[in-house]
């Protein structure tokens, strides 16, 4: 996942903008650039904050340069989490996440409980470790 989505990325539940991103992996993209006078709008991923709060100027072209493997986002609204698996964030709303993906999931938080939150492994919706 491209950190730059978190400029436009909303949890599909609550609408909740930001969300936190915790990466788990990434990986350096050689000859990527960020195109001359690109900026995101509000929110710099790569930064995790907004852009009217940052002290300098954040860095596009390092932005541009990494992305995502795994990871989560994190709605602080309503407590939903969305796995990042294999560069692509899986924001689904509740109502689209199957039986198989909910399975999916699962195996995901079990492999990597131990580099996530309990906010997200064992409190997190709509499904968590937690969950008898």
């Amino acid at each position: 996942m491209k950190y730059r989505l978190m400029d436009v990325l909303a949890c599909p539940e609550c609408k909740h903008f930001p969300l936190e991103l915790l990466v788990l992996s990434e990986r350096e993209l050689e000859g990527m650039r960020a195109p001359e006078g690109f900026r995101c709008e509000l929110y710099c991923g790569l930064n995790r904050a907004f852009l009217k709060e940052l002290r300098q100027e954040p860095d596009c072209g390092r932005c541009f340069a990494h992305e995502v493997v795994e990871g989560v986002l994190y709605c602080p609204g309503c407590g939903r989490w969305y796995p990042i698996i294999d560069e692509i964030p899986r924001l689904l709303p509740d109502r689209v996440r199957e039986a198989q993906m909910k399975k999916d999931e699962l195996a995901f938080l079990r492999k990597h409980a131990d580099e996530l939150p309990d906010k997200i492994t064992r409190g997190g919706k709509p499904y968590n470790l937690g969950e008898g």
